[in-house]
């Protein structure tokens, strides 16, 4: 199945394509990662919005911030595929578009993410490095990692 993509600022989503995207996130990281956190945290006005659809049905998705914005560096946060697709390499499509956006909207390769620690191998298969200490975000652990 082909995997196609479309970015999005904030303004130029659609009632409808806000809607999917919200409905995934809440699936992926509230239900299935059993997290109750804030998943509308007000950046997603500052995000473009990567968005990836099989036969108009959305099931990856990631959003990413200019640097300045979330971090000193460009970012990307809430990567996720739904997960009965995930054993078909769709996470490293989508990263590797997330990172293609960054380099023509943002006109960088320094990157910094904020990493679900168990993803720490996915990330590093793609440039990501990781720094400092294990913490908890929202009960999980995680772990900053940069990409230069």
């Amino acid at each position: 199945m082909e995997l196609s993509f479309q970015i999005k600022t904030f303004q130029e989503l659609t009632t409808t394509s806000l809607y999917e995207v919200l409905q995934l996130r809440a699936k992926v990281f509230v239900v299935e990662q059993n997290c109750n956190y804030q998943d509308v945290d007000g950046l997603d006005t500052k995000a473009l919005h990567v968005l990836g659809y099989i036969d108009n049905h959305l099931i990856a998705y990631a959003r990413c911030f200019a640097p300045g914005e979330y971090f000193p560096q460009a970012a990307i946060g809430r990567v996720l595929v739904e997960k009965n697709y995930r054993k078909e390499n769709y996470g490293h499509r989508l990263l590797e578009e997330t990172i293609k956006v960054i380099g023509t909207y943002y006109n960088t390769t320094s990157i910094k993410i904020s990493a679900q620690e168990y993803l720490l191998k996915f990330y590093q298969q793609h440039g990501f490095k990781a720094i400092g200490d294990t913490y908890l975000e929202d009960n999980i652990p995680h772990r900053a990692m940069l990409k230069a």
